[in-house]
């Protein structure tokens, strides 16, 4: 299994951090010196369930993380490989992990390049493999959900039955918080989830490609991760509440 990380993205809501680098690479230590970003506690993460290789899918700014690579190999001990999104600043996210299909096809845990979470969190991933589940998201059921959360609907025994933005936050089970584990056996049903959605719309999300999956009825799993501390940056106040939750890591 390898770890997957999606760093492409622009994040033009935390200018002027990004004028120059990708989320993933924004300061969240305390200072905001750059000692920590999202892609440093990731990967370390990564290292401390195991994983001895990881790949960064990277596109607007990529020249930062390619500029990085050598000492956060040096670093965390993970052998990282980049993998290039040709349209990162055109087209949305199912795209970008649809670029990574051939990491997917090695099993790979998945997190999002803008999310400060715990390593609690790939750990019950990893803990709740088995039988057939082929793909777990990690869930958050005990957060309060506003109108822009990616929510999630669950029934027992089947799994996820519907993953977007756009519902009643009353009506989701949890928010989905950006790390999936995908096992090798699911990479092809996947990646051809993924291709259908970019092409319908190339602005959809990667869930909206979990959710393609769903409708042709294949399982999707949960793995509900307790009451700790993440969040998902997309601007300046979801920053500084990352910074304040990076320091207890």
């Amino acid at each position: 299994m390898i770890g997957l990380v999606l760093a492409a993205g622009a994040g033009r809501r935390l200018r002027p951090y990004t004028d120059t680098l990708p989320k993933a690479l924004v300061p969240v230590d305390p200072q905001g010196e750059g000692k920590t970003t999202v892609l440093d506690l990731t990967l370390r993460n990564f290292a401390e369930v195991g994983l001895t290789d990881a790949a960064v899918v990277v596109g607007y700014r990529k020249e930062a993380v390619h500029e990085r690579l050598t000492a956060l190999e040096a670093k965390y001990g993970v052998k990282l490989h980049l993998v290039e999104n040709d349209k990162a600043e055109e087209w949305n996210n199912a795209y970008s992990l649809w670029c990574a299909r051939d990491v997917l096809a090695e099993g790979a845990i998945l997190a999002n390049g803008d999310t400060v979470h715990p390593v609690s969190v790939e750990q019950t991933l990893l803990e709740a493999r088995g039988g057939a589940r082929r793909i777990i998201l990690a869930l958050d059921t005990v957060k309060d959900l506003a109108d822009e959360e990616m929510k999630v609907v669950t029934a027992e025994d089947r799994g996820v039955q519907r993953i977007t933005k756009l519902m009643d936050p009353a009506a989701a089970t949890g928010e989905y918080i950006g790390v999936t584990l995908i096992e090798a056996a699911a990479a092809a049903d996947l990646a051809d989830a993924l291709r259908a959605t970019y092409e319908r719309d190339p602005q959809l999300y990667y869930e909206d490609g979990y959710q393609e999956l769903v409708d042709r009825g294949l399982r999707v799993d949960v793995a509900p991760i307790g009451d700790v501390p993440w969040v998902e940056i997309d601007n300046h106040d979801d920053l500084n509440r990352a910074r304040e939750i990076a320091c207890r890591y």
